[in-house]
This record gives C-alpha cells, structure tokens and sequence, in this order.
C-alpha cells in the first residue's frame, strides 16, 4: 500500500475565516473561453461539435481524472517518465490549470473539506449560480492560510514547471492544428467551448458530490472528523459521463485507489484506462483500498446505507 500524500500542514490555519476576492486573470481566462463559446454556437457545424465532444471527453478522461487527480495528486499508480508526462500534458490541455496550480486548488479545498467546519466558498453551500461564478472568476484569501509543499518531483521538474508557466499558452498550437483542419468553427468548438464546459464540468461533479441539498444518503463511508461528506451519484450514466469521478464518497473514503468506482455497477473509465496501461506494462504499483484494519478514520454506513435503500 503507499504512503498516503500529505501535502498540506494546517496548523495555525483557520479554513473558515477569509475573503473570496475577483482573481483577474482567472476571470479574463474564463470570461474569453465563455465569449468563445457564445461564438461557437453561431458557426456550430456537425464536424465541430462532434471534434467537441471527442476532445472534451479524451482530455478530461485521460488527461484530467487519471493523469493528474489519480496519478500525480493522489499517487495511486506510478507510470513511466514518458506516460506520465504525457498524461499530466493532456490534463493541462483540459485549460483549468498547470500542474502545481491544479494540487493548489485539489489538496486546499480537500484539506478545508476534511476539517470540521469551512468556508462556503470550499463547502459548496452557496447556491448553484454563486458557487459556478466563484469556481469561474474568484479565489479565496485565507485569513491565517495553510502551508501547501509540493513535492521536487512535480515542483522541480523542469517540464512540469514549463507547464505551470505557459498552461494557457499551451492552447495555442493545438488551435493552429484545430484551424488548419476546420477553420475558426474547429478553434472556437476544439478549445474555447471545451476548455469552458471542462471547467464548469469539473466544477460539477465537485459541487453535486459535496452539496446534500442533492442527495438523501450521503453513502456508504464516513470520514470520522470531516465536516463536509461525499456522495456518489447513482443516476443512470453518471459513471460514464463523469469518468467514475462521480462515486466521490468512496473517492473521499480511499483516496490512495486508483479504482473510484469499487461496487458492483460503479462505472468507471478511468479505471478500465489504468487497467489497459497496467496489462501493457506502463503503469505500475496501482493501488486498491487500504485493508480493513487501517481504516480507523472511517465509519462504515453499510447496515444504514442497506436500510435507507429499501425505505
């Protein structure tokens, strides 16, 4: 089993107490992909929205959920140099962030999450149309914030650390490409439109797992000491459209699997992608839930979960 990735130390931090404040350049980013898309929707061609939905999914799927969540956050598979670059490549072309900026934003809202109370801002309880609007163009300034320490392997590579200084430049030759192949309909649909539903795509699955105004039964496992819980969302699809990112209360209860989607029916894409890679011999170490006898920071809900299912 690996060592689970401790990254931030909060002592003397307060996750409540702080401002959210207008970040400029996150705002611009997202406010030009927005105006992208509007402009897509007027040279909407059946190639374009079609290379749409290809490149929205491959780049979330392969970039976003295994590269940078499952493999390079949690740790839970190593693969070799080669794929692994790769892999976090893809999930920069995803247009949220490089890949330090996407640990700053994973492990301080997991951290604020897992403490016994946070800020709205990290709790999701502000409302659907608040909460979209602070996730597209604000940040949130901690009164007394935590230490956040990246480690050398991702904050001195000199690759990933080029990632982290042109993410958004990144889009520009894979739109060259796009406009070579299809023209303005191809840019505007294969990187403005993509790179805004990818974000606020990312931004849902987050807000629906976490928000119990969304779900009665916050699920199997309860994170002793957390004062914001997951759910997994069971609607029919989900797993498909959502990567198996949607099965968030197993996610929060074992964050060190590389499988999220772990009962029987629990679709999960991302894990049939690691499972490929495993069986060609590119990742390795993949890891399972830690066994029973380590899992005192949980509380199992099994009896309860069986009951309220047949209520």
């Amino acid at each position: 089993m690996m060592e689970p990735v401790i990254r931030v130390d909060g002592s003397g931090a307060d996750p409540r107490a702080g401002r959210v404040r207008i970040d400029g350049p996150k705002a611009l980013w997202n406010g030009v992909m927005i105006a992208g898309t509007l402009a897509a929707l007027m040279v909407a061609t059946w190639q374009a929205m079609g290379l749409f939905l290809v490149l929205t999914y491959a780049t979330l799927l392969v970039g976003h959920s295994v590269g940078m969540h499952r493999m390079m956050i949690h740790r839970t598979f190593k693969a070799k140099p080669w794929v692994a670059r790769t892999l976090i490549y893809v999930g920069t072309l995803v247009g949220v962030s490089g890949p330090s900026g996407i640990i700053r934003i994973h492990d301080t809202r997991d951290w604020a999450q897992r403490e016994p109370a946070c800020h709205d801002f990290f709790a999701h309880r502000a409302g659907f149309w608040q909460d979209l609007a602070w996730n597209l163009f604000y940040r949130f300034d901690f009164d007394h914030p935590p230490r956040l320490t990246i480690e050398p392997a991702i904050a001195a590579d000199p690759f990933f650390r080029f990632l982290d200084a042109t993410w958004r430049w990144q889009q520009v030759p894979l739109a060259v490409l796009l406009y070579a192949w299809g023209g303005w309909p191809f840019v505007l649909w294969g990187v403005c439109a993509r790179v805004f539903v990818s974000t606020a795509g990312h931004w849902s699955v987050t807000y629906f797992c976490h928000n119990p105004q969304f779900f009665q039964r916050p699920g199997r496992w309860w994170v002793k000491g957390a004062g914001i819980q997951a759910a997994n969302l069971t609607a029919p699809g989900l797993g498909l459209l959502t990567y198996g990112e949607c099965w968030h209360n197993n996610h929060h209860a074992f964050p060190e699997s590389a499988r999220i989607g772990l009962e029987q029916g629990q679709t999960d894409p991302g894990w049939w992608v690691i499972a490929a890679l495993e069986r060609l011999g590119w990742v390795y170490a993949v890891g399972a839930p830690r066994p029973e006898a380590a899992r005192d920071d949980l509380f199992d809900r099994a009896p309860t979960a069986a009951a309220e299912t047949h209520a």
